[in-house]
């Protein structure tokens, strides 16, 4: 299954980093402990876990009380409203990459949406997490989807080593959401690309595919009125200026033909649930002798907040009729006789744009100015050393992870690094700035998530493959989107809390309900799945650790590990 180069760079990996952790690679040697499973009885014969794309526990405790479907019965069972996504990195790929391998994107490999790699000789030098870069071709557009990058397994890989019996499903949004879910050995995924749900290259859409693709052709040809706008949602509807967008109105009208108003809109939601109803039923999820897994990743969320920001009407009525959406799908299992245990947190928190929060009392917020770029970095520091400045520092933003050209000694690399630092951390909008020497010698946390210093986040999504030069973390409120524009005025991706804490929710019938308001990480999802289901991994094949779910004296935690 892998190649002795593939081995040798995973060993090298495992061996730079702090904590044991059993990898993809390798499960296929005769070393590795075996994973085994013995079903407890009455274990649900179907795990469901749910990612939704930017729903952050700022914006669950905003809305919890209005919620009447899914998300309300969801509030009956195991309730962590202070879930974390406890690294630094608060992007879609990283954060779908913990949730079911149970492991940090140290460990998972996948420390950003896209980094720099300066080896690639096809393309551009980025690359994104969710592509095979050896399936570049000169002058293609588009790229060839894969998890080849992720560097552990996930809980469904480990079922179906367990069983091969056991089915591992996803279906999302986006191909990076079903992916790092789904992992590698999976039997279908399917993710939304331009105007329909796609698979994998060299597989053909079966036959649920088809059918979702069909019903959606006939939407987007007839298009589809405007959402009613709730009555409590009054206040969020209110026109603000962003750049050259106008937002805080929305209403989600689908004018015919138009793709991308499907997209950011509750109806791509509606129809990926769609879909993982119809593969529910295709693949007999949970009606096979061992449990099964799907993965649902949820992403008109994030789309319609990186469009529109957080607190405007748009976002009002995409979490009402994702609410709705979500109790839809669970009665759609009810009905179908299946003994389902649900899991459903977030990849990431989110952040509203900064016009908006100038006139709701956060006058600190702000966009991020030009001398944060890499663009600006290499002229000032290429003119002092006398270096040619195109592309002396790479990034792919102005924050997070940045790059010095791979051909500098280094004695020069560490130069530059420090004036860097020095220059940046001068700069009125940047909180810190941490080379890679400094982070790798920071030890992974161990203590409760809301207690890491900036080092820590940063050391749980730094990884020696992927991970920059150096690291800059922008000041709490700083936006990194220089200008807003239609289609883009907030976001994500700062080592701050409000992207950081995610609800975790997990509910199944008659399950005694709780609520712990104290920190815990997506990490402990996986574990805490395996242990429901009675799957005995390696010692170590988790970062995070086994939550009790019971609610009583009994414990879910008792046959974990070997």
């Amino acid at each position: 299954m892998f190649s002795v180069k593939t081995l040798i760079r995973y060993a090298a990996i495992l061996l730079a980093c702090a904590a044991p952790i059993v990898s993809l690679a390798a499960q296929d040697t005769a070393s590795t402990p075996a994973v085994s499973q013995q079903i407890p009885a009455g274990a649900p014969r179907l795990i469901v876990a749910i990612s939704i794309d930017q729903f952050s526990s700022d914006i669950f405790a905003q809305y919890r009380q209005r919620f009447t479907g899914g998300f309300a019965r969801l509030t009956q069972g195991a309730v962590f409203p202070a879930g974390f996504q406890s690294h630094a990195a608060t992007e879609t790929c990283p954060g779908h990459s913990t949730i079911l391998t149970g492991n940090r994107p140290a460990h998972t490999g996948i420390i950003a949406n896209s980094w720099i790699d300066q080896s690639v000789t096809t393309g551009p030098k980025v690359v994104y997490c969710a592509e095979d870069v050896s399936k570049r071709t000169a002058g293609s557009k588009d790229y060839v989807a894969s998890s080849v990058h992720l560097l552990v397994p996930t809980l469904g890989e480990w079922m179906k080593k367990a069983n091969p019996a056991a089915r591992n499903i996803a279906v999302s949004g986006k191909d990076r959401g079903a992916l790092m879910m789904g992992g590698r050995d999976i039997d279908q995924v399917y993710w939304w690309k331009g105007k329909q749900f796609v698979t994998l290259a060299g597989r053909e859409p079966g036959p649920s595919a088809v059918a979702q693709n069909a019903e959606i052709d006939k939407l987007m040809a007839k298009g589809a009125p405007a959402f009613p706008l709730p009555a409590w949602c009054g206040r969020n509807d209110r026109a603000v200026q962003a750049g050259s967008a106008t937002v805080g109105t929305g209403r989600f009208a689908l004018k015919a033909g138009e793709a991308d108003q499907f997209r950011v809109s509750p109806r791509l939601d509606r129809a990926t649930l769609d879909l993982a109803s119809k593969l529910v039923d295709e693949q007999k999820l949970g009606k096979n002798p061992v449990p099964d897994i799907l993965s649902v990743s949820l992403s008109a969320t994030d789309y319609v907040g990186h469009a529109t920001g957080t607190e405007g009407a748009e976002m009002c009525i995409q979490l009402t009729q994702l609410d709705l959406a979500l109790g839809d799908f669970f009665a759609s299992l009810d009905k179908r006789g299946i003994d389902y245990a649900v899991v459903l947190t977030a990849d990431h928190g989110g952040f509203d744009m900064p016009e908006r929060l100038h006139q709701q009392a956060l006058e600190m917020s702000a966009r991020v100015g030009p001398a944060v770029s890499p663009e600006a970095l290499s002229a000032t520091l290429g003119k002092k050393y006398g270096l040619e400045p195109k592309g002396l520092i790479l990034s792919d933003g102005p924050s997070g992870d940045y790059w010095l050209r791979r051909d500098l000694d280094p004695g020069t690399k560490g130069k530059l690094v420090d004036d860097a630092k020095a220059l940046l951390e001068a700069d009125p909008q940047v909180e810190v700035v941490l080379s890679a020497a400094e982070i790798a010698a920071t030890p992974m946390p161990t203590a409760p998530p809301e207690s890491w210093t900036l080092a820590e986040r940063a050391r749980a999504s730094y990884n020696p493959l992927h991970s920059g030069d150096f690291l800059v973390f922008l000041k709490r409120g700083v936006v990194p989107i220089p200008t807003a524009r239609p289609g883009y005025v907030a976001t994500h991706g700062s080592p701050w809390d409000y992207d950081r804490r995610v609800p975790i929710l997990f509910w199944r019938k008659g399950m005694t309900g709780f609520e712990q308001p104290s920190g815990v990480e997506t990490v402990d999802i996986a574990p805490s799945l395996a242990a429901l289901i009675g799957l005995k991994t390696p010692q170590g094949a988790f970062d995070g650790r086994c939550l009790d779910l019971d609610g009583g004296a009994a414990n879910t935690c008792g046959v974990m590990t070997k």
